[in-house]
């Protein structure tokens, strides 16, 4: 509880608690509207995205690519000489990119009017009040009509025998490095791990990665995540599936990892430990069930398809309410609250398309329904599969690898998804999210005309290679 020598009381319409990438521009529209509005922050404007998530990593992926096409001047004829990565001018443009991004936000929140961004932690004590604790511990209770929590996740750290007892990494960490690691032992195979893991490769770094799961990015289809670990290969990255961390030790300047793999069990040797096994919600330090508000058993507060919790009058937007962990996510999560609260709207997540990207290189972009989940549906499809050296504009920058792949409906021809493992893979699969949102058939984008020689001009040649 509160001292209350230190505690001031404030009371306001509504209460933004994170400033995500739906919690700044909602608490703007609030204050617009001429609501009283707090936007309480713990550590700095901008939420993960902005400051350990989509700004910086993929900064550093453009400095990685740019060290990978270095190395391949040969193949283009251009002779580039020794290669040398500045790990520490490569830090520079990254902070310097998030400083930007994360200044000029905190500008326009502070000279927002009816807007007060507050800094420190906050947790509930009842439904309708927050205790917010800043660094010099001086408390301040505010309480409020309306709360919106956007307070989002944060690594997560798994119970491995002697992992508290070693310096590891996690997303934020590694990306204050001042020098490559010699050798970088990745824990996980999903988005996080192989983003750095072949972002390090690219700066020179040895690199394994160990996944517990048979496959990598255990989401995809089988023929998606079986190319993704070729390309990583290809790169000269180990990796090891069906392969649990049961110990680890810091020998001197080494770190020491016992793997099991079915029933036998090896040791690996890195200087370098990345822990990327997953992000937990950041419910507890909220303490939420002092405001009523029902949490999953993984910690993440349960919505509606209006993004209401438990609670009256207290909504959860972002990656803490268990939805799709994605920047893009967050904010629509924004205008469905701002469509419904301040427009006399009726906006939902029903139905919502969730494209995504994940940014190695070649990336992988994705929408829609996988052929996995369109089978386990019983949906009658067709599906259309194309290699990326089918593509005249990928073989032109000798960038070729992987494939094109679409989901479509046998009978309507509409397309229920699709994924494109290729040179700017997300930008190809922004056009077939919008052939989705139109109901418009594959014939569609079959037969429209591209500009050539494009990357778009691919969709006229895709659905010609139906395998079903």
């Amino acid at each position: 509880m509160p001292n209350p020598k230190s505690s001031q009381t404030a009371h306001y319409d509504a209460i933004v608690i994170g400033s995500g990438q739906a919690g700044t521009p909602l608490s703007q529209a609030l204050a617009s509207a001429g609501m009283r509005t707090a936007l309480v922050e713990r550590v700095h404007v901008g939420g993960t995205c902005i400051n350990e998530g989509c700004t910086p990593t993929k900064t550093m992926v453009a400095s990685g690519r740019v060290a990978y096409l270095a190395r391949r001047g040969a193949d283009y004829g251009v002779q580039v000489g020794s290669l040398h990565v500045d790990m520490l001018r490569v830090r520079k443009r990254k902070r310097d990119i998030v400083d930007l991004f994360r200044n000029g936000s905190q500008k326009r929140i502070e000279q927002a009017r009816n807007l007060d961004l507050i800094f420190g932690a906050a947790e509930f004590t009842t439904p309708n009040s927050i205790l917010v604790r800043d660094k010099k511990r001086q408390e301040r209770v505010l309480t409020a009509d309306r709360f919106f929590i956007n307070a989002g996740c944060r690594p997560s750290v798994p119970q491995i025998v002697g992992l508290k007892d070693v310096p590891f990494l996690d997303s934020t960490s590694i990306m204050e490095l001042n020098a490559a690691p010699e050798h970088l032992l990745v824990l996980g195979g999903g988005y996080i791990g192989l983003e750095f893991g072949q972002l390090f490769r690219r700066f020179g770094s040895r690199v394994t990665i160990i996944q517990s799961g048979s496959s990598l990015l255990s989401g995809e289809d089988a023929d998606i995540a079986s190319a993704v670990a070729q390309i990583l290969k290809e790169d000269g990255i180990q990796i090891l599936v069906s392969s649990r961390a049961e110990k680890v030790a810091r020998h001197g300047s080494h770190i020491h990892l016992k793997i099991r793999s079915g029933s036998k069990m090896h040791s690996l040797e890195g200087s370098h430990l990345l822990v990327a096994t997953g992000r937990i919600p950041n419910t507890d330090t909220l303490k939420v069930s002092a405001a009523g508000i029902d949490t999953d058993a993984r910690g993440f507060i349960q919505v509606n398809e209006k993004l209401e919790t438990s609670a009256k009058s207290i909504y959860a937007l972002g990656d803490i309410n268990g939805g799709p962990a994605f920047t893009h996510i967050s904010y629509d999560d924004f205008r469905i609250i701002r469509k419904n609260l301040l427009e006399e709207g009726n906006a939902s997540t029903a139905g919502r398309l969730v494209p995504y990207t994940l940014f190695i290189d070649p990336q992988l972009g994705r929408v829609g329904l996988s052929e996995t989940e369109a089978r386990l549906q019983n949906r009658a499809i067709r599906v259309a599969k194309m290699p990326m050296n089918y593509v005249a504009r990928a073989l032109e920058v000798d960038e070729s690898r992987g494939f094109m792949k679409a989901v479509v409906d046998a009978k309507s021809g509409q397309i229920l998804g699709a994924a494109v493992l290729g040179i700017e893979g997300g930008e190809i699969i922004s056009q077939i999210q919008i052939a989705i949102m139109g109901k418009l058939p594959y014939t569609s984008l079959q037969n429209a005309v591209f500009a050539h020689p494009t990357l778009s001009e691919s969709l006229n040649n895709l659905f010609n290679h139906f395998l079903t």
